[in-house]
């Protein structure tokens, strides 16, 4: 009797943490191969196109397709270089300002 109930026991254990493992939510990441997924579905793409698209739509969900994304860091440096340009900054002045510039946090 104490060995059936402790078997019942622990198979119940076991079915309940399966199923909350099962709900647990989904990582950026897992939401954007999802999103991703769907976009080629309904676009019907296969083989190549389908590759490539996927590629894209991963690396980088903001920019339009045929686009080179840019990396968070390159977009940074980006945005402090128009910057220090407007400001008219040469020499040390504009390389201490990109320093401080690319530390700030965004």
């Amino acid at each position: 009797m104490k060995i059936t109930v402790l078997v019942t026991l622990i198979f119940g254990l076991l079915f309940v943490s399966a199923l909350s493992a099962a709900e647990k939510t989904l990582t950026p990441q897992q939401q954007r191969m999802t999103l991703c997924n769907q976009q080629a579905k309904a676009q019907t793409l296969t083989g190549d196109a389908r590759k490539t698209f996927m590629s894209n739509c991963l690396k980088n969900t903001k920019t339009e397709p045929g686009q080179k994304s840019l990396t968070p860091q390159q977009q940074r440096m980006r945005e402090c270089n128009a910057q220090a340009t407007q400001q008219s900054l040469k020499g040390e002045d504009r390389s201490k300002f990109m320093s401080g510039c690319l530390k700030k946090p965004q």
